[in-house]
């Protein structure tokens, strides 16, 4: 059987068919009563997922904190890192994040591992289902408070000893499900590493590194080149649910066959799976609302400026300001009625 015919459950014995799945929820109250809050769509895909009539989708928090867990399975952390540094890294240990972390309510950030590398660098992995407004912006504070944490701690551990040139340089390392407009702008592109330097040529350690990672963009180049390199390996395995490019990729890189198998073994436990499934559902209702709040808001400081000119030439006033005020105060709301602060 070719690779392109083959199904997920062909390869992964463990995998359920979906009247079994459907029996099961159905026996059990509690989850007949979570799976009928889903939308028929939603409820689709859980079934697709866990029957394995598409991948998992890895870019999930639960799922993508599960498979790459740095405290249990490090070495996995360990390959993609080295993949997207283009350097041959160990993870060290896995750093706490700080309880005095930029607090940020409208944050699209759903996942944020901190590891500090064998060579003493700090990386923070991190996921956004919804690509930022001002991904530039947002990363450099992120970026800056991972670097003041390491200072912290590093001038307490070090007490008087303790050196600027203790620090080591830190990464924050961003994948984005869905990309901002400008990335588009360079459609060949998937990783993009940014770090400062200088118009004179001088060498100096700037310590801070970001590197963007738009995954849909991604997804276009396998779509029409396949798997080509090790780096396209781990994107196919974070970003694509397609068995038909799941199959291509445990046949050319079998290392990634045990960590299906352990996404399988979980989609075993429909329960479990049915919780981290709606609290993935939750954030990406919030997330959706709250990044229509910024644009809207961006609409909204435009419209006025516009309006003030309008004004200043005495031309025809329209409702679009209070149009787009009013859609704001709904989506604030609806955050509100979801205990979720705007």
């Amino acid at each position: 059987m070719s690779i392109k015919n083959q199904k997920l459950k062909d390869h992964f014995s463990m995998i359920r068919d979906r009247s079994e799945i459907l029996f099961e929820i159905s026996a059990s109250s509690v989850m007949t009563s979570t799976f009928n809050l889903w939308s028929q769509e939603q409820q689709n895909l859980f079934l697709d997922i866990c029957s394995g009539a598409r991948g998992v989708k890895m870019l999930y928090d639960s799922f993508f904190k599960e498979i790459l867990n740095p405290e249990h399975t490090p070495e996995r952390l360990s390959s993609l890192l080295s993949e997207l540094l283009a350097k041959k890294v160990t993870v060290k240990q896995v750093l706490p994040n700080d309880n005095e972390r930029i607090s940020d309510e409208l944050s699209l950030v759903i996942t944020d591992i901190v590891v500090e590398l064998e060579d003493g660098t700090i990386a923070n992995i991190e996921v956004q289902k919804v690509g930022y407004l001002f991904p530039g912006e947002r990363a450099s504070c992120y970026t800056a408070d991972l670097l003041l944490r390491q200072y912290k701690r590093v001038r307490d551990e070090r007490k008087k000893k303790f050196s600027y040139k203790d620090l080591a340089p830190v990464y924050t390392i961003i994948f984005m499900e869905g990309s901002p407009h400008a990335f588009y702008e360079f459609p060949d592109v998937y990783v993009h590493n940014i770090s400062a330097s200088s118009d004179t040529g001088i060498k100096l350690n700037l310590l801070q590194n970001i590197i963007f990672i738009p995954v849909d963009i991604f997804l276009n180049k396998l779509h029409n080149e396949g798997i080509k390199t090790k780096l396209d390996a781990w994107l196919t395995f974070l970003g694509c649910d397609e068995p038909e490019y799941i199959m291509e990729l445990i046949s050319k890189y079998p290392e990634f066959e045990p960590m299906y198998s352990h996404l399988y073994d979980m989609c075993r436990n429909i329960e479990g799976v049915m919780n981290m499934f709606s609290k993935e559902l939750q954030i990406m209702d919030h997330n959706t609302a709250t990044y229509m709040i910024d644009e809207l808001q961006e609409e909204l400081d435009t419209t006025k400026e516009q309006l003030d000119i309008a004004n200043s030439m005495n031309l025809k006033k329209d409702d679009t300001i209070s149009s787009q005020a009013e859609e704001i105060t709904r989506l604030k709301k609806l955050l509100a009625d979801k205990g979720i602060e705007a």
